[in-house]
């Protein structure tokens, strides 16, 4: 296999509140509806997606239930210290849960995290220090 991700879905609980999030609250455009999944447009990057959890769980042969740390953490990795704290705001205001508010980093760069609605991990991330980023923007 090829270190590559042709596409991204996430099992949501409920996608009419998935899709407000989403495009409402962070402002993503969707591509394509088909009603029990969503995709969005990805701007050239690997497609990101929803599907209902019960049958994204019955389709990869799991059950839908699941708490806490999954240990997936999606990245969003962006120009400046500013365009972290933005978003950070954006999702807070669209209903996520602030895990870790935007600052300094053990590692020396700058980021925040929060879970949206269905608890997915999100870390937003900017370093100076680093010019070859796969930069979301």
């Amino acid at each position: 296999m090829k270190a590559h991700v042709s596409s991204i879905l996430l099992g949501v609980r409920d996608m009419e509140r998935a899709k407000r999030f989403y495009t409402e609250g962070l402002g993503w455009k969707v591509k394509d509806d088909y009603g029990i999944s969503v995709f969005f447009e990805s701007d050239g990057a690997s497609p990101v997606g929803f599907y209902g959890r019960e049958g994204l769980a019955g389709q990869v042969g799991t059950g839908p239930e699941g708490s806490g740390f999954s240990g997936l953490v999606l990245t969003y990795v962006v120009r400046s210290e500013a365009r972290v704290e933005e978003i950070i705001a954006e999702a807070e205001k669209a209903g996520a849960t602030i895990l870790k508010p935007a600052g300094a980093l053990p590692w020396g760069g700058y980021g925040g995290t929060f879970a949206d609605p269905d608890g997915y991990i999100w870390s937003l991330g900017y370093s100076a220090q680093a010019t070859e980023q796969p930069y979301a923007e």
